[in-house]
Order: structure tokens, then sequence, then C-alpha cells
């Protein structure tokens, strides 16, 4: 698969990623409104694309919207916000169709042009945003916000982070806090939209079978964004040691227990031992050949489940698993030995190999996904990595065992978070 990425400056703080391929039946379009991630402003940003997909002053309504997509040959249009880091990303995306398979010959321009119209012509009445709209998703987004705790292994994982980084911006959950929902009126929500598109960068990524010079006139001719001063996000802070082990325990009315680890790595992703980080995580609890998984899960039958996951812009490393109330200490223990065994070197070079081969696929099978795409080269992006795929695969293939013991004798043991069942 032959990929050309292009980046280029368009206006103040805007810059577009073009990546051109053949491959995919559809091209996709979006736009990454980017924020520090802040308590102030979180839960505004996670209520800003809900308003935004209920209509513009040429839409009137999400009607009015999905009417528009239809005629764009089903064009599908996709909001949300993310948490990248310490940065949170408000996205709008139009997937439409690859012109090789239908007759329009101006496709790519008319779905620019409602993107456009989509982010820059909101609805609004007296310079607010509509009062009924505002109520309505204000109360969607309370029971999104409400529900996260019913996915017990994803909630807790979330509060480990939060208290592992309960002192750090890090900790914000992406979709903010039901109690400053109660504080957010149309007026004002308005007015802090049209500070973030004037101040916030903005990265617009399109991929897909597309002419570059027309692509890039078009956009940089269709997009007025408004701009003013452009704020600096800071790069996140991911060294701190470790002095004491935080160890927070939460009951709830539940069945199994959530034990959860959060790991201080110290190493950042611009760090020449980050890829050795990767593969040491995929080695402790990458999958059903890691030490995790055949020492708690397999020999000794202590856990539901078991993994790790390193969290890239933050260089932490979360281990969660499911198990029985009575097994904390004993899990716990195990855990903590597999960690000193990985620092020890005892793993090997078999293994090594077979994370470096599991993990190469699964960077591979991005190029099968043009969201997946889009995705990797905004990450690119906000950590300014000039690498493209095939580089990082390759530096993945050069990590030795050495590397990896060193990336693991970095790492130190943070947080202990356990959700237990109530007396």
């Amino acid at each position: 698969m032959t990929l050309k990425n292009l980046r280029k400056k368009i206006d103040e703080g805007v810059h577009l990623n073009l990546i051109t391929t053949d491959k995919f039946k559809t091209n996709l379009i979006s736009i990454y409104i980017i924020r520090p991630l802040k308590k102030d402003e979180v839960t505004k940003n996670a209520l800003i694309p809900l308003i935004l997909r209920q209509g513009s002053h040429k839409y009137k309504s999400s009607l009015d919207i999905q009417r528009k997509l239809e005629d764009l040959y089903g064009a599908n249009l996709s909001i949300d916000v993310s948490k990248k880091g310490e940065r949170q990303l408000i996205r709008i995306s139009i997937e439409f169709v690859n012109k090789a398979f239908v007759q329009e010959k101006n496709l790519f321009n008319k779905v620019i042009s409602m993107l456009n119209e989509i982010v820059n012509n909101p609805y609004t009445e007296n310079n607010s945003f509509l009062e009924k709209y505002v109520s309505q998703e204000k109360e969607n987004l309370r029971k999104r916000i409400s529900s996260r705790i019913n996915d017990k292994k994803t909630y807790a994982v979330d509060r480990c982070i939060e208290e592992m980084c309960k002192n750090e911006k890090f900790s914000l959950y992406k979709y903010g806090y039901v109690k400053d929902l109660e504080e957010i009126d149309s007026k004002d929500l308005y007015n802090h939209y049209k500070n973030i598109i004037q101040t916030s960068p903005i990265e617009i990524s399109v991929i897909g079978d597309i002419t570059i010079d027309d692509a890039v006139n078009e956009i940089k001719n269709s997009f007025n964004f408004k701009r003013g001063e452009i704020i600096n996000i800071p790069r996140e802070n991911v060294l701190k040691l470790v002095q004491t082990k935080n160890m927070v325990n939460e009951k709830m009315d539940i069945n199994q227990g959530k034990l959860s680890l959060g790991l201080r790595t110290n190493i950042p992703y611009e760090s020449k031992l980050y890829e050795a980080l990767v593969l040491a995580n995929k080695i402790l609890g990458g999958g059903p050949n890691s030490k995790l998984f055949r020492t708690v899960r397999e020999d000794e039958s202590l856990a539901y489940y078991i993994y790790s996951r390193s969290y890239k812009y933050k260089s932490i490393v979360i281990i969660t698993c499911g198990i029985e109330f009575e097994n904390f200490d004993r899990t716990l223990d195990i855990i903590k030995r597999e960690i000193e065994e990985l620092k020890e070197g005892n793993f090997t070079k078999e293994d090594i190999e077979e994370f470096k081969n599991s993990t190469i696929t699964a960077i591979r099978s991005m190029t099968d996904s043009n969201y997946s795409l889009l995705e990797f080269y905004l990450s690119q992006s906000l950590t300014q990595d000039g690498r493209d795929i095939y580089e990082i695969i390759e530096d993945i293939r050069n990590v030795e065992k050495e590397d990896i013991i060193k990336a693991v004798e970095k790492t130190h043991l943070d947080t202990i978070y356990f959700l237990a069942k109530k007396e």
C-alpha cells in the first residue's frame, strides 16, 4: 500500500494533513479542534459536538443535516470528543464515497462546504445556541457521564488513573462532570465556542483518493476560521519519582473485584527506549501468551481476565484484572513478582520475537482503516514525530533484550486501586 502524506499550514494555527491513497471505497475528512484539558472547560467542550450535530444556519435541524448527507450519496457525519494525554479534542468528521464509484464530479467540494457550514455556522438565535438544543444535549451528556459506572471494568481503570494523577490534568474525565452542567447556559456555551474556534490549534485531516492540489486549494478557500491569538498547549509532564505507593479501596454492590495497578514508566514518547517500553508492556500483559496471563489466569486461576495497557502521551502503564475478593493479596503479590521478573530479564528471545511480530501486525492493520490512519497521522503531528508507519516498524524490529530491561527498570508502581464488595 502506497501512502503519500502532505502536511501544510493553511492558516494561523491551522494545519492540513492530506493522505492520498486509492485503497478505500470511501474518503474521510476530519476537523480536530485541540484544547488543553482543563477542569473549567472540559464539560463545555464535551457538550459542543452534541450541539453542532443539531443544526446550522443552512441546515436548521439534525433532520436537515441527515437529508443533506443522503444527498451526498449516503455520507456519514461523526462528531465526538476524545482525550489524548492532557489535550481534549473535538472531532467533526464526514465519510463519503470515493469518486471512482459515482458520477458526481464535485462531491469533495460539496462535502467540504457542508463540513464548513456545520463548524463555522452552527444554529444560533440572538447570538446564542438554541436553548432547546442545549437543554436536550445537557441531559444526554448527563446520562452518558452517569452511565460510566455501569461498565465496572472500564470504571476501575478510569478511577485508578484519577487517583494516580489526581493532582494532574490527565485525571480529568473526557466527557466532563454532571455538576458542571448546571452552570452552563446557551449563551455562555456559544461564547465559549467562538473563543475556542479563534484560539485553538486546528488540524484538518483528509484521507482518500484525492487530487492533492485541488484538495489543498478547496480546503484553504472554504474554511475561513476567525483566528485570534493561538494558545500554546504545553507538553505533558511524565517524569515523576514514586516515593510512596497510593492504595485506594472503593466499595460497591458487585460480584467480582476489579484490581488496577498504575505504574509510572518515566519514558516519554520521544525517548529511544519508547519502543522497548511498548514491547515490555506486551510481554508483561499484552495477550494470552503474556507473563501475567500465563501466571495469574492460567497457572494460578486467580483472574477472570488480566491485561496491561500503556498510555503513550502520559507514559504510564495500567494493569487491570477481575478477581474474587479474597484473592486480592495473592494476585497483587504475583503481579509484583512478574514485574520484577521482567526487570531481571527472565524472558526469552522467543517472547521478544513473538511480541515484536504481534505489535508489527497491529501497526500494519492500521492501513486497513482510513480512520485508524487519520488517527495515526494526527498522533504523529501532536507528538512532532516525523516517522511513518514503516520506520516505526523498523525501530521495533531493532529493539534488543537489554533495551527492554532498561525500560522496565525505569518503571515503578505508583497506585493500587481495588473495587471491592460492600460489607
